[in-house]
């Protein structure tokens, strides 16, 4: 796996146009045109940054010898004249843009990164989501409000909820199960339906059908117990990611708010 990372990294390399440079800077030739040293060098340091494996000279005349390989196609391809089709040039463009985008980024996040008191404020608004309770709930999800409706009705006149759930839930998750969605924080629901959830008491029924993005809900709450957050050494990573994403788009709509923009090739719908 980490020699395929290596191989990956030269084949990424070759997408880029080849300027070749002079014989000093080669460690190999292939008819006459140079393998540059600093192909190498980047492949290496490539390579030790994704796998954390120290070069060695294996490493080194491994890829010196996939970029032979690499040159001898790019020459049989020059000649085929495949450097001259349009899809290619195309490709070969948007390559270079992903390239240089993917550097300006890596750069951002290098020069803009999340402090500890950013991410202990983070870790405050993660637990205060979160809430200190956690819910078990049954749901039925219906396409209608009309449907919605009349499950109500005949929960009211004593039907089982699982039974209803089972022959009549548009949710493949819960529908074999009754409904049954297990222990969840209401911070992972829709809004709708966590604001309906919370509102309820153990072993009530929502009296009116909750509409989402999904469908109508008939929800059923079946027992609450006290939640203790992870600590923080748990999702430090995951607070820092996020921070460090919101970050980049902030940056990024700044950058769309204060540009000129004219959308002339896509037909409005």
């Amino acid at each position: 796996m980490k020699f395929l990372k290596v191989m990956l990294a030269i084949a990424c390399l070759s997408a880029l146009p080849h300027v070749y440079a002079a014989d000093a800077d080669a460690v190999a030739t292939v008819n006459g045109k140079p393998i540059k040293k600093t192909w190498v060098e980047f492949i290496l340091r490539d390579a030790e940054a994704r796998t954390g494996q120290k070069a060695n000279d294996g490493m080194k005349a491994a890829v010196v010898n996939e970029l032979v390989g690499s040159e001898l196609a790019y020459q049989e391809a020059q000649k085929a004249g495949i450097d001259k089709l349009p899809d290619f040039i195309a490709s070969e463009e948007l390559a270079r843009r992903k390239l240089l985008v993917n550097a300006f980024l890596a750069d951002f996040i290098k020069k803009n990164p999340v402090t500890d008191a950013e991410k202990k404020e983070g870790y405050e608004q993660y637990k205060k989501e979160l809430g200190d309770k956690e819910y078990n709930a049954r749901h039925i999800l219906v396409k209608t409000e009309a449907e919605a409706k009349a499950i109500i009705a005949d929960l009211k006149k004593g039907t089982d909820f699982a039974k209803i759930a089972k022959e009549k839930s548009q949710d493949p998750g819960s529908k074999d199960k009754g409904g049954d969605l297990g222990w969840f924080s209401p911070a992972g629901m829709v809004r709708p339906f966590a604001e309906a959830l919370v509102g309820l008491k153990k072993g009530e029924t929502t009296p009116d059908p909750v509409q989402s993005q999904f469908g109508w809900h008939v929800i059923k709450l079946v027992d609450t117990r006290a939640l203790q957050a992870p600590p923080y050494e748990k999702v430090q990573e995951g607070i820092e990611r996020t921070l460090q994403q919101r970050k980049l788009e902030k940056y990024m709509l700044g950058l769309k708010d204060k540009a000129k923009i004219d959308v002339t090739g896509v037909e409005k719908k």
